[in-house]
């Protein structure tokens, strides 16, 4: 056999594992479970490098993604990673692709983590690349997750029964890309993310989205006025979204980054500037909150 048809042979084998559900993927002849999991971390980058723009190899690899605990409804890990200045001031948390098709999200996060580690900051940095993978990888890429629920409107908001339903049936008249799910946190990826809310107790939240080109806020404290050429204009609160749920429910400050475009990236020096326009914002806006211990899980 060639070494040609072996390379593409190997390539398929790691597409289909990481594809299945972790349980379908190990198998009693698998290696033993800490083996698996290092296999499949070590190969998460051959799937995503495909399908997220302007993200090449190495800037995946060098982004050294740790499974987490979270998982898809299809069975597919969540990946995450954490950066950590020496004597972190502030908990951040910076969350990408809720929705599946706004790829240009999870990529972003992605050279985020590069500008992380070069560049000096006061802050624990908690990077969730892409938290619904099966919107991600389904083909054609969707918005919402496997179960067909919009991840971003089943965060437990106040009301959520009624406004929720009244919401997707009046004003998106059953659009079912923003059906918000049969109740909140119906979802193992809204639940993950909630769980780390509560876990992390983060002093700022970055979630990423496309594709309106401008920043939204919630939560107390002056927002961002820009971040590169994105400039604030505060598109309103949904039931169930990330942004009501935390920022105006929680009182934790939401960052909501609406890129230009879902499937191509701003440029390197933009996507650099929008990080050092958040560095100094952050630096001069936000403040710890009242909970002092450091997070259980620190990559």
């Amino acid at each position: 056999m060639s070494w040609l048809r072996c390379s593409l042979l190997s390539s398929l084998y790691f597409a289909i594992l990481f594809s299945l559900p972790v349980e379908a993927a190990v198998s009693s002849s698998s290696p033993p479970p800490s083996s698996a999991t290092a296999t499949r971390k070590d190969n998460v980058c051959d799937v995503l490098v495909p399908r997220l723009p302007n993200v090449k190899t190495r800037l995946c690899l060098n982004a050294e993604l740790q499974p987490t605990q979270g998982k898809s409804v299809q069975g597919r890990v969540i990946f995450s990673r954490d950066i950590t200045a020496a004597n972190p001031q502030l908990r951040i948390l910076v969350v990408g692709g809720i929705h599946g098709d706004e790829k240009s999200s999870g990529s972003l996060v992605l050279h985020w983590i590069q500008h992380a580690n070069e560049t000096p900051s006061n802050a624990l940095w908690r990077f969730i690349p892409v938290l619904n993978p099966d919107g991600l990888l389904a083909k054609p890429a969707r918005r919402m997750n496997a179960n067909g629920v919009d991840l971003n409107r089943n965060f437990p908001t106040p009301q959520w029964a009624k406004e929720a339903k009244f919401y997707w049936e009046t004003r998106t008249r059953r659009d079912p890309r923003r059906w918000p799910g049969p109740k909140p946190l119906s979802e193992p990826e809204s639940r993950f993310l909630h769980n780390e809310l509560d876990s992390f107790k983060p002093d700022l939240i970055v979630s990423i989205h496309a594709p309106y080109g401008l920043l939204d806020y919630d939560g107390p404290s002056a927002p961002p006025p820009k971040l590169g050429r994105l400039f604030l204009d505060q598109v309103g609160i949904f039931p169930g979204s990330l942004g009501n749920y935390a920022g105006v429910n929680r009182g934790v400050p939401v960052v909501t980054i609406e890129l230009p475009n879902a499937l191509l990236t701003p440029t390197d020096a933009e996507m650099r500037q929008m990080w050092l326009d958040l560095l100094r914002w952050v630096n001069e806006r936000v403040k710890p909150s009242a909970a002092t211990t450091q997070p259980s899980r620190i990559e």
